[in-house]
């Protein structure tokens, strides 16, 4: 047994019969572990790999997530146990196994994926990776009084809001895998110009298609135009994102941010070589040839780039301010959102709990200033931070303290929402303001995170909170949901919509509501579920993907219509109207 103390790694002895307890609750005793665990470097690292492409958006070795820690796993489960569960656990909870029964009623009846494709070596090679990751338990800080973990933060079920969401099928989007999901497209755009507008859609795996009567044509290829771009294993790598500057008809120029591998080239944003680096995540700017051609010809220049500690919460989005005007302080100023990169789960939070970190923030940037340190992109002078004299801090923050913040949209009053994926229990809708702080990685939701060995979880809040934090205006917890999907204000031409914030769940896969009206700072506003239905058949997501985790995302198209899609097959539903039950 490892326990850490004091920040640092070390046997102690005088635990041991702690140890051999718990190992004795186990399900699974030691005793039965297979022997067939490798030791070779060439297979760990392989399974290092695989981890995280399949697993690593749910487990890590730190604390539970999604999915329940796995250190120590293979001092608990044989060998055989942990193999089956990785290729098919619901096949283990439906033969009534104890452990993986536990397991799945523990967190929430949300089912594993199935990896059939995974072959024997595959799984040697990634049981081999998790076995050298042993049980660490942690001295316990001195927090204070806590108070009783809180372990059901909203209590209250979300209600059906008595009325059904009419869907009719667009279209479907080209397979990039053979495997599910068939599809990673992730983000709508419609591009206005002087000739007529334009439909866009990305693909995380690489394609940025013009949908022209409701055919894709793929506009760029990120794979042939970097030769270290990835977009494995997931965990939105790929090409997260993209953006035309306003007058792009007239400079040619578009941004786009995408994940490379370690070490493709230094990092503007690193940190010490102690931590390790998964991946990097890039910002560029092209000059687009010819503004108006069917297939792009572009030129790259790089703004930034930043290492990540783990595949997770990256940049899940880039934005330009479609309300501003020519001539107004926010036009042709570029938004960025960036995550933590799964620094505080991992356990380095000083990667993410500061503004002399550019993870977990909403950033500005001109991207056609050069004022930045490495000269390539600018800081706006009304950033929250760039003139406190501070030479520490990062005059590209907007905003900080978001654990992975999924999309920004803004409504049309003026006022941005960003939506934010959470980690133990909630998942939030926020108003974003400058400077403000949204409390990741010590607030998760209205309640207050905790990293300590077994006090980890989320605790209300201190009688006396720290004023500096803000905290959302709608959320949800996991008995309703696991990761929310960011939408748009409606502004439509379904009247029972209009005012409507529309948004949804991608691993429950249902479609809320919250009253746009009703979102203000310092309260909670109420959210409502809608029904479904698919041209003439009420269902579900689930059940017409037929797949446990659909993935959904939303966008929209000309005249503000609402897209809802699923990765899982890459059907396209246009919202075709609203009716009351």
């Amino acid at each position: 047994m490892i326990y850490k103390i004091n920040g640092l790694l070390r046997p102690v002895v005088g635990y041991a019969l702690a140890g051999i307890a718990l190992l004795a609750s186990s399900n699974l005793q030691a005793q039965n572990r297979s022997t067939t665990y490798s030791t070779n470097k060439q297979v760990v690292e392989k399974g290092d790999e695989l981890f995280q492409k399949n697993c690593s958006e749910c487990h890590n070795f730190r604390q539970r997530g999604i999915g329940p820690d796995l250190s120590g796993v293979t001092a608990e489960a044989s060998y055989a146990y942990l193999g089956k569960f990785i290729v098919n656990s619901q096949a283990l909870v439906k033969s009534g196994n104890k452990r993986a029964v536990a397991r799945f009623n523990e967190f929430n009846k949300v089912p594993m994926p199935a990896h059939p494709e995974l072959k024997a070596a595959d799984l040697n090679a990634i049981l081999s990776f998790i076995n050298t990751h042993k049980k660490v338990i942690e001295i316990e800080k001195d927090l204070g009084d806590l108070g009783t973990p809180v372990t059901n933060p909203q209590p209250q079920k979300i209600a059906k809001a008595g009325m059904t969401l009419k869907l009719q099928e667009f279209t479907t989007a080209p397979a990039t895998s053979a495997k599910n999901p068939v599809t990673r497209i992730n983000q709508t755009l419609v591009l206005k110009g002087p000739k007529g507008n334009r439909l866009f859609m990305l693909d995380l795996r690489g394609k940025l298609y013009e949908i022209m009567n409701r055919q894709f044509i793929t506009v760029m290829d990120m794979a042939k135009e970097k030769p270290n771009f990835i977009s494995e294993p997931g965990l939105g790598s790929g090409w997260g994102s993209y953006a035309f500057h306003p007058e792009f008809y007239k400079n040619g120029l578009l941004y786009t941010t995408h994940t490379e591998k370690k070490n493709s080239a230094p990092a503007d944003f690193a940190y010490a070589d102690s931590i390790p680096v998964a991946l990097q995540w890039i910002v560029t700017e092209w000059k687009v040839k010819d503004p108006t051609a069917s297939t792009f010809e572009a030129t790259p220049r790089e703004l930034f780039r930043v290492n990540m500690p783990s595949p997770m919460h990256g940049m899940q989005q880039i934005i330009f301010n479609p309300q501003a005007k020519p001539g107004s302080p926010d036009y042709g100023l570029l938004y960025i959102d960036i995550g933590d990169g799964g620094s505080a789960e991992y356990r380095f939070p000083q990667l993410c709990d500061n503004t002399t970190q550019i993870r977990a923030s909403v950033l500005r940037i001109n991207p056609m200033g050069h004022n930045s340190k490495n000269g390539k992109y600018g800081i706006v002078p009304t950033n929250p931070w760039a003139h406190d004299s501070d030479p520490n801090t990062l005059g590209e923050v907007y905003a900080r303290g978001f654990r992975n913040p999924n999309r920004i949209s803004w409504a049309p009053d003026g006022k941005i929402l960003v939506s934010e994926i959470g980690f133990n229990n909630q998942e939030e809708i926020n108003i974003l303001k400058p400077g403000f702080d949204y409390g990741w990685p010590y607030r998760e939701g209205t309640f207050r995170m905790v990293f300590s060995g077994k006090k980890s979880g989320v605790y209300n809040l201190p009688a006396h909170d720290d004023p500096k934090y803000t905290y959302p205006v709608a959320e949800y917890d996991h008995d309703e949901g696991n990761s929310i999907s960011g939408g748009f204000v409606y502004t439509g031409n379904i009247p029972l919509l209009k005012g409507k914030y529309i948004f949804g769940d991608i691993v429950k896969v249902r479609i809320f509501y919250v009253d746009y009206a009703d979102l203000k700072l310092g309260k909670q506003s109420v959210i409502r579920e809608f029904d479904l239905q698919f041209g003439d058949q009420k269902s579900t997501f689930i059940d017409m993907v037929k797949n446990k985790k659909a993935d959904i995302r939303f966008g929209q198209g000309e005249d503000n219509v609402l897209y809802i899609w699923a990765k899982t097959d890459g059907k396209i539903w246009q919202v075709q109207d609203c009716v009351a039950n």
